[in-house]
């Protein structure tokens, strides 16, 4: 007449649920993603992702030594620059405005935390396209992986010691580790961004670096309806070498997340992209979601799907809140 199993007897009281737990997210498996932009004066809130901002050279140090101080794993930093041009040819710049940065975290963080740059080119070209393009418009994808070798070579020795090519051009991870162990950089790690996905929900991101782009990036990054590409596309990075690989968006594609995870040899990233993160804080705002536990249990739903490291905006809020 009464139940056998009572799961139940497992969720009574806070240090059961403790004790039991299956998932936990820790303050060292979060990247911060960072924004710095040339020629600002002032810190800038980006309008469609309240709470991130665009940073300057100097405020964009003391926010990263917060960032360390918190204990997050790792930071990810775009650059924005004042200048743009068809090939994007302020990304190999040594004194271009991520190039530069990279050198001030670097020279301000040391080896502290695990310092990480996009190695693409959409914030620097005219046309907002992640490779340099062809003669008919479209993206050529041999010679973005010329400058993508030489943005990777100026990124590592700015001072990255991971750098993370987003652009989905084949063949992109082989090139770049060539290129890096070819200048004597074969300890710079490469954190693949494997399956990258055309999602609609990267608009606040485009804000975030001023984005040029007129069109879509659907001839290289991937269709939303398909999960076996992703697979492929995860393991050609990971023959050619990949460090780390990443599935990007994370909370809208957590299935294939946990398919990458089962097969992946190496640490698996996710990143938690900025229409998911406005979404979530616009829905706080307007008192329809609790702020706080959404943000937690949206991380914990990243983690359980398998993912190592979880790139979010809320890094620091949540590695504080981990912590308490």
């Amino acid at each position: 007449m009464y139940p056998l199993h009572r799961p139940r007897r497992l969720r009574t009281t806070p240090a059961m649920r403790r004790l039991v737990s299956e998932t936990e997210v820790r303050p060292r498996q979060l990247v911060l993603p960072m924004f710095v932009k040339e020629g600002l004066a002032e810190p800038a809130e980006i309008a469609s992702m309240p709470g991130v901002l665009q940073h300057t050279r100097d405020s964009l140090r003391k926010a990263a030594v917060e960032a360390v101080q918190a204990g997050v794993g790792g930071i990810m930093l775009f650059g924005v620059p004042a200048e743009r041009d068809a090939v994007g040819s302020g990304s190999t710049d040594p004194d271009g405005i991520l190039n530069a940065a990279l050198g001030d975290l670097r020279a301000e963080l040391g080896d502290s935390t695990v310092l990480m740059s996009d190695c693409c080119l959409d914030e620097f070209t005219d046309h907002g396209h992640c490779g340099v393009l062809a003669a008919d418009g479209t993206v050529d994808n041999d010679a973005t992986l010329e400058v993508y070798g030489e943005m990777a070579v100026a990124q590592a020795r700015a001072g990255a010691h991971v750098v993370g090519p987003s652009g989905m051009m084949d063949g992109q991870i082989a090139f770049i580790r060539n290129a890096l162990d070819q200048a004597g950089l074969q300890d710079t790690g490469i954190l693949a961004y494997s399956a990258k996905y055309a999602s609609a929900f990267y608009g606040p991101f485009r804000d975030a670096v001023e984005s040029q782009l007129s069109g879509d990036r659907k001839t290289y990054q991937q269709d939303p309806a398909n999960a076996r590409e992703a697979i492929r596309e995860v393991q050609l990075d990971l023959a050619e070498g990949a460090d780390m690989v990443m599935v990007k968006p994370a909370l809208l594609y957590l299935d294939v997340l946990r398919s990458v995870a089962e097969i992946s040899d190496v640490p698996v990233a996710a990143y938690q992209i900025s229409g998911e993160y406005a979404m979530i804080e616009a829905a706080a705002r307007n008192g329809w979601i609790d702020r706080e536990r959404s943000i937690l249990e949206s991380l914990t739903s990243i983690r359980r799907a398998g993912a190592d490291i979880v790139l979010t905006y809320w890094a620091v809020e949540a590695a504080r809140w981990l912590d308490r």
